[in-house]
């Protein structure tokens, strides 16, 4: 039986992690990347095209005989490339253009949510900013300003005061700091409490839940400084158990494969839940489409299982109901960013110690802004490289990751020194 050819599309830390876990597939399957990158070059053909090129896309897979397309980023699926690659009998784990609104749409996702009576916080939109800065000067604080689409990480404001709130609505609405995707506006509620993420795999029909992970969003430690796309993650969490898991099992998960089926989304891949645990209980903060970063440079270690089987069996739709098996332990991941980030962050500049890292005990080095040159590693982005360490618990896994991350410097990096610790209440 010849090895099945699957391509990963994406570029950053997340498919390096995914395609280093599907490398280790028994089935040996040939591995593929679009665009891809150096490092995930060690690991997969790349093939630079563009992910947002439906047709080129599909002429891809055409040429390379692909079985299985898994989609790293939201932007392609938003733009429809599940749709447009099963249209050819190509199997594609991601949902369809129109289920991938649950991520390119605030809106669609709070209304969705709402009908299917999901809890979340309460929220109002606008697509006028004079009304939507009326209602910033009135409604309760604080608020939390979100442009309704695709904003890499950069279009969430919590906003303490009307000023601020005031601000965000005319710098999404009026002044097109994030272009696009800030036309419309949702106004929503502060929820308080902590954050955890629950990714499920979903076949339209079925789910299976990975293990709860926690991402610290904020620049700095201490949850200071600006909302970045991620400055580390780690799971298992020692706040989550398995009764928190059920009710989000019945509140959440349930409701939303009902809720697909009731609005007949296609919807085969994962969905990213991020919740914040108030004192009511879980309430939905966002949905992504796809698997979230660097959640899932996280989890890869931990998954004792064949991922090729798993995703392949979620795009079938032959997803098992039997629980994904997960090591003992805990895994860390650090995010090693460049000076500026997220704002401007300054690019090209020389790594060194990345193979100093990977020396370290039970240490993985995930290449998220990168490239090679004739002098090495270079810097290549905001977020740079994620270091990951698994161990026996949280504390363990976190000393190893840090030790990794001291091995690497480049100038102007920067990391968070606690990852891993406990959130605030």
């Amino acid at each position: 039986m010849k090895p099945p050819r699957v391509l990963v599309v994406g570029s950053g830390g997340r498919e390096h992690a995914l395609l280093w876990k599907l490398s280790q597939s028994p089935r040996k399957p040939e591995l593929f990347a679009a665009p891809g990158s150096t490092a995930i070059g060690k690991l997969a053909d790349c093939h630079g095209v563009d992910p947002l090129n439906g047709p080129a896309m599909v002429e891809l897979c055409k040429e390379l005989k692909i079985d299985l397309v898994i989609v790293g980023p939201e932007a392609p699926l938003a733009a429809g490339l599940a749709d447009g690659l099963e249209a050819f009998n190509i199997p594609v784990f991601g949902p369809s253009q129109e289920a991938a609104k649950l991520e390119s749409s605030k809106a669609f996702a709070k209304d969705f949510m709402k009908r299917h009576g999901i809890p979340t916080a309460g929220y109002e939109s606008f697509t006028d900013a004079a009304r939507a800065a009326d209602a910033a000067a009135e409604l309760e604080l604080p608020l939390v300003v979100k442009a309704d689409g695709l904003a890499a990480g950069k279009g969430v404001r919590v906003c303490a005061s009307r000023r601020e709130a005031i601000e965000a609505v005319q710098d999404f609405m009026t002044k097109g700091a994030v272009g696009e995707a800030g036309q419309r506006v949702v106004l929503e509620k502060c929820l308080k409490g902590r954050e955890a993420s629950v990714l499920a795999l979903v076949d339209g029909e079925r789910y299976q839940v990975l293990p709860a992970c926690r991402d610290h969003k904020r620049l700095k430690d201490k949850d200071e400084g600006p909302n970045t796309g991620g400055m580390g993650a780690y799971s298992p969490l020692p706040d989550f158990d398995e009764k928190l898991l059920e009710t989000v099992r019945r509140e959440v998960l349930d409701k939303f494969v009902k809720g697909i089926r009731a609005d007949k989304l296609k919807y085969r891949g994962v969905v990213f839940v991020g919740l914040m645990l108030t004192e009511k209980g879980p309430q939905v903060l966002e949905f992504n489409v796809r698997f979230g970063d660097p959640e899932t440079q996280t989890l890869m270690p931990l998954l004792e299982c064949d991922l090729l089987d798993l995703l392949e069996s979620c795009a079938k739709g032959r997803l098992s109901a039997a629980p994904i098996p997960v090591k003992k332990g805990a895994s860390v991941c650090v995010v090693l960013a460049s000076e500026g980030y997220p704002e401007k962050p300054i690019t090209n500049r020389r790594i060194h110690g990345i193979e100093g890292a990977e020396a370290e005990l039970d240490v993985l080095v995930f290449h998220a802004g990168t490239r090679r040159t004739a002098e090495g590693w270079m810097t290549n982005g905001g977020r740079v490289l994620n270091v990951v360490a698994t161990g026996p618990d949280l504390a363990r896994a976190s000393t190893r990751a840090y030790a990794g991350a001291r091995c690497v410097d480049f100038e102007g990096v920067h990391y968070r020194k606690d990852i891993g610790a406990a959130p605030a209440k």
